[in-house]
């Protein structure tokens, strides 16, 4: 079941623990059968009764857009500090929303990845995947400063940061608006791809596997091109698993 997937096709309810915020979810289905509403009684019992209107209403749209919809409504109603103490909140979802909050703050490219790198680092999947969906947008829309600022991370000694450095502005993305530019012009993800084609983690070789895939279905000789110079620069067993994976939908041009 996809995250983007809307209220009226929820799977049953989640363990009673989840639903509390009082652990964490365990699977994709956990996550998106939460009612919200009610894990927000227990997240924030005074929670206001706009606040709780609120959250409330988004309970109606996808799970992507509920997440930004009540990202936005605590960032209107809680403190900035209160945002911030949420992201140790026991429930991974109480601190994607926290996170989500938080990222809509004004800064530039930089300021907004070091922000959510603790988020992109979290211990939790679902977490690490709300991070590089709170940001993407606006780094799409400062785009060159948004790559130079994801490419200082691809030297991070966290696998899970180094993923987020190259899942973030992947050109098609997984629920998430197609970014046209990198689509047709791929080259201007060279600085984040690079330093990561002979990465040894499974986990950053899947994300940068997909970029390439995605870039590969509008610009497939530039997929092509890629494969050829980076299996004679880099001939080593990372790079050719990389170059399988991201060459998967053109079947003539695998290593």
């Amino acid at each position: 079941m996809s995250l983007a997937t809307g209220s009226r096709n929820r799977p049953s309810a989640p363990r009673d623990e989840v639903q509390r915020g009082l652990i964490e979810s365990r699977t994709l289905v956990e996550i998106t059968a939460l009612d919200h509403a009610v894990l927000l009684a227990h997240a924030i019992p005074d929670a206001s009764s706009e606040l709780v209107a609120e959250v409330r209403a988004a309970g109606e749209l996808g799970i992507l857009a509920r997440m930004r919809a009540i990202g936005a409504a605590l960032r209107a109603h809680l403190e900035a500090s209160a945002c911030s103490d949420l992201t140790r909140h026991p429930s991974d979802t109480v601190r994607g929303w926290a996170w989500f909050a938080l990222a809509a703050e004004p800064g530039s490219p930089r300021e907004l990845v070091a922000l959510i790198l603790p988020a992109a680092d979290d211990s939790h999947f679902g977490v690490r995947e709300w991070a590089w969906m709170a940001v993407r947008d606006r780094l799409a829309a400062e785009l060159e400063e948004g790559i130079a600022a994801l490419a200082e991370l691809t030297s991070d000694p966290s696998e899970r940061i180094r993923r987020f450095a190259s899942e973030t502005l992947r050109p098609r993305g997984v629920w998430a608006k197609r970014i046209a530019v990198l689509g047709a012009e791929p080259d201007r993800g060279l600085p984040i791809l690079e330093p990561l084609r002979a990465d040894p983690s499974t986990y950053v070789q899947d994300s940068v596997a997909n970029w390439i895939n995605d870039a590969a279905k509008s610009s497939p000789e530039w997929a092509r091109d890629l494969a050829i110079r980076w299996v004679r620069e880099s001939p080593g067993p990372e790079t050719r698993r990389i170059l399988r994976r991201g060459l998967r939908s053109l079947d003539d041009a695998r290593p």
